[in-house]
This record gives C-alpha cells, structure tokens and sequence, in this order.
C-alpha cells in the first residue's frame, strides 16, 4: 500500500475515534450523568447503565480510545515529519529561536500528558455522595451509616475510582 493511501486510512480512523470518543462524552455528560448532577435534578440517585456499563466503565472505554488515537496521532506524525520540519524552518528561520521554541513545545507536551502523575489529590470526609453542594458542607457526617448493604451503588460498582 502506497503512502498516500496508508494516510488516508488512518486519518479515516482517526477521525472515527475522535468522534466515538465525542459520543462517549457526551454519553457520560447528558445521558449517564455523574450522581451530584441527578440528585440535583431528580432529587434521587438512581444507578443509571447503558448496554450494562455504567458512566465509570464508559470513562474506561473512553481512555482507551484516547491511548488508540494517541498511537495513531505519533504514526501519523512520523509519516509527516519532514513536512512538519520544513514548515517550521519556514516559520521560524533563526535555528536558536527555533531550538528554544521546539523545547518549549515538548516540556508542555510532557507536562501536560504526565500532570495526572505528578499530583496527588487531597481528601476530605463528606457524606455519601457529598458533592460539592451547600448542603454536603453542613452535615459535617461521613456517611458510612447511610450506605446501604453491600456498600451501594449497584451491581456493577467500583470501588477503586
């Protein structure tokens, strides 16, 4: 298969990620919306599926079509990098300003792929489902006494997010 074909392919694909990665995220935002937003809007926290996966398993899914697209996203950059290279001697001519931009450009790039590993989160006791809500604030409990049996959150919750 020739070059060009090989690059239609896979901007194809990766256009057909993008856009299921989209879906999913809408999917989580409006039809699987997180707990806070239904108590607020239903007054209830009902455990909503879709096809059997909850919002959690569809994060998952998510991600990995992110990690895909990513992979292809670098295959799609090694097949144009001399085109990349070119564009950028035209845009910036001066090698020094261009070394220190290119630089530049790959620290953001690391940090802002690597952050999630380079923090770590405070935690704080709320009651049962707490959000961030005035009410969650003024209960002061932890919310252990109001977990039904078997700990909640249905069938196929996870206890490790």
């Amino acid at each position: 298969m020739d070059k060009s074909k090989f690059n239609f392919i896979l901007d194809a694909v990766m256009f057909l990620i993008l856009m299921a990665m989209a879906g999913l995220g809408f999917l989580m935002k409006y039809t699987l919306p997180p707990g806070q937003v239904l108590r607020a809007t239903s007054g209830g926290n009902p455990y909503l599926t879709w096809l059997g996966w909850n919002r959690h398993d569809w994060g998952d899914i998510h991600l990995y079509l992110a990690l895909i697209f990513l992979s292809l996203l670098v295959i799609h950059l090694f097949l144009h990098w001399q085109q990349i290279l070119g564009l950028f001697r035209r845009l910036i001519p001066d090698p020094q300003r261009r070394y220190r931009v290119a630089l530049v450009f790959l620290i953001i790039s690391l940090l802002l792929i690597y952050f999630p590993f380079l923090i770590s989160p405070s935690s704080q006791s709320r009651a049962r489902g707490g959000g961030r809500g005035y009410r969650s604030q003024l209960s002061g409990s932890t919310g252990l006494a109001s977990l039904p049996p078997g700990g909640g959150g249905g069938s196929g919750s996870r206890t490790t997010k």
